[in-house]
């Protein structure tokens, strides 16, 4: 059966629009493939990252890991600075990560082995007794490493495990246990223009994982993150298609 010209047209009008969708659909996807990721993680438990990180992320639909510990309380108002159960719990509950940063910010390489066993395992205990998945990412207190950490690590189901350094991750080149990363602290247009300096020196496909304390930090001042800048921050990561990740969804990156 021959096709009249109008059917002709409208014959090639269809095929010509489904090969642009599908090739605008795998640009689409390529670039997406292709964008920066980056690993926002949270230290030490503070209120903060409750009342204001988590319902920003949220708002982004961005992911995050959040590192607890639980700093030895010595002033009458410190349990006010830190989240307590339950609120870690919710984090939880909304689709973030909960990982380990010992019980009590004790550096790794000032513990021997049963120490070191028992700093991450109540936190691990914590998580089972409150129905939250144990944790598969640890955070080095004060960025401390040692080798015996790593072995005990290892041994006890971590697989990821953060530090500092100052550089991009590269899964080839690092050890899952060795994550380097970069700090958001600051609270000035000096911090500003050092964290945006890393975000826009971003390339496709390149990993960066951040530190950040408290936006704002009331238990640490010396280390927060100002939360207009933070809030700077995460929108020019979703304006800029950046992929935005807690540390456990490392696993479809590694090599």
């Amino acid at each position: 059966m021959k096709l009249s010209t109008m059917k002709k047209f409208e014959f090639f009008l269809i095929i010509g629009f489904i090969l642009s969708f599908n090739a605008f659909a795998q640009k689409k996807d390529k670039k997406n493939l292709a964008a920066p990721v980056v690993v926002l993680t949270f230290d030490d438990a503070v209120i903060s990252h409750y009342t204001f990180v988590a319902p920003l992320l949220k708002k982004y639909h961005f992911g995050g890991t959040f590192f607890i510990c639980e700093f030895p309380l010595t002033k009458p108002d410190d349990s006010a600075k830190y989240m307590n159960w339950a609120q870690i719990k919710e984090l939880n509950d909304m689709g973030f990560e909960i990982g380990n940063h010992t019980h009590t910010h004790k550096h790794v390489n000032k513990m021997k082995r049963d120490q070191m066993m028992d700093e991450i395992g109540y936190i691990d205990n914590k998580c089972k007794s409150l129905g939250i998945p144990k944790p598969v990412s640890f955070a080095y207190p004060g960025y401390d490493t040692d080798s015996l950490s790593q072995v005990v690590l290892k041994e006890m189901g971590y697989k990821y495990a953060r530090t500092g350094g100052r550089k991009v991750f590269e899964p080839t080149q690092c050890s899952p246990l060795l994550i380097p990363s970069f700090s958001s602290t600051g609270i000035d247009s000096s911090a500003r223009e050092r964290v945006m300096g890393i975000l826009k020196a971003a390339q496709p496909g390149q990993i960066i994982v951040f530190t950040i304390h408290g936006v704002p930090d009331t238990a640490h001042p010396k280390v927060a993150t100002a939360p207009e800048l933070f809030s700077e921050y995460i929108k020019y990561m979703s304006d800029n298609h950046f992929i935005v990740i807690a540390m456990r969804d490392l696993d479809k990156y590694m090599k």
